[in-house]
């Protein structure tokens, strides 16, 4: 049996992307075969759009929340999905938000993302909701609006499939994966009275040419230190970082909206804990000082075969 197809998750990062996360509306009648029907044509939809501008590599990642699930589909949860954990600290709080659909679009250019969301949202119409939408751009090398390159150690090669999708592990399932998405907004009026030695060491990586500071510079609170979770044999776990810059100038409003791929949530809700609880507890991610987690949201990101026979029971 060939193994399953997973979604464009591997796919490398673009200069656009939007980010779509939406509710459904429990009341409304047929909207579980709604919501399957579209899922089945997603992979259609972004061929339509991006045969337009091939160029462009238009991408979609679709991911099902665990409160959707169980009226979407007569099958088992996967393994690993839940409703997202909120996690309180004694300074910082990372909120849980509603989220039923979230879809992952990208390309090299924001119009292709626009089109295809513009579907998918039609759609969805009188079923469904948006409840946070979000528009990514790339900025400059890679830098994320603080002004420190983001991503650098995402796994790469065999090591980024043996991170991201599921195997043997859930086998009902292989192929999928789980994303986790958070929206932050920055203070950087006050992160900008940092000097650059203080906000190295609250990312953990130096600010101009992006090398991680040695360990026995890099504060225990950096945001480097209090990511990288590492298993009792020694074993570094990775997980795939697709986050983007957004915001509005006029607005005063300058973010990165957070998304991280993973075949166990379990990474990074640790990362998570690490982060605001502390490692020890009381020892936060000094980047929190400057940045507020407005949403947070699990998803499982099911095969792209899966998907394509979401609409026939039977099939699946």
């Amino acid at each position: 049996m060939p193994s399953p197809t997973p979604q464009a998750v591997l796919a490398p990062l673009t200069e656009a992307a939007l980010f779509l996360t939406l509710t459904l509306d429990d009341e409304a009648p047929g909207a579980a075969e709604t919501v399957r029907d579209l899922l089945a044509d997603v992979g259609g939809l972004r061929r339509s759009v991006g045969f337009r501008i091939p160029e462009g590599e238009l991408t979609c990642v679709t991911g099902i929340g665990a409160g959707a699930w169980n009226r979407l589909f007569a099958l088992p949860l996967p393994a690993g999905l839940h409703p997202f954990r909120a996690v309180s600290g004694a300074r910082h709080h990372a909120p849980a938000t509603d989220g039923d659909l979230f879809f992952h679009l990208r390309a090299h250019r924001l119009d292709l993302c626009f089109e295809l969301a513009q579907h998918l949202v039609r759609r969805l119409a009188g079923v469904a909701r948006v409840v946070d939408e979000v528009h990514g751009f790339r900025s400059f090398d890679q830098r994320d609006l603080l002004g420190f390159v983001d991503g650098t150690e995402n796994p790469e090669g065999d090591e980024k499939a043996a991170a991201v999708l599921i195997g043997a592990e859930d086998a009902a399932y292989a192929g999928g994966s789980y994303v986790i998405t958070q929206k932050y907004v920055h203070d950087l009026d006050a992160w900008r009275t940092l000097s650059v030695e203080q906000q190295e060491h609250a990312i953990g990586r130096t600010k101009l040419d992006d090398v991680e500071l040695a360990d026995d510079v890099k504060p225990s609170n950096s945001h480097v230190a209090l990511t990288t979770i590492v298993d009792a044999d020694g074993t570094e776990r990775d997980i795939l970082r697709d986050n983007m810059p957004f915001g509005r100038v006029g607005a005063g409003e300058f973010g990165t909206y957070f998304i991280g791929y993973a075949n166990d949530p379990g990474v990074i809700e640790e990362m998570l804990q690490n982060m605001f609880v502390g490692k020890p507890p009381g020892n936060h991610d000094r980047v929190l000082d400057f940045s507020t987690a407005l949403t947070g949201s699990l998803f499982f990101v099911p095969s792209a075969d899966f998907l394509d026979a979401a609409a026939d029971p039977v099939e699946r």
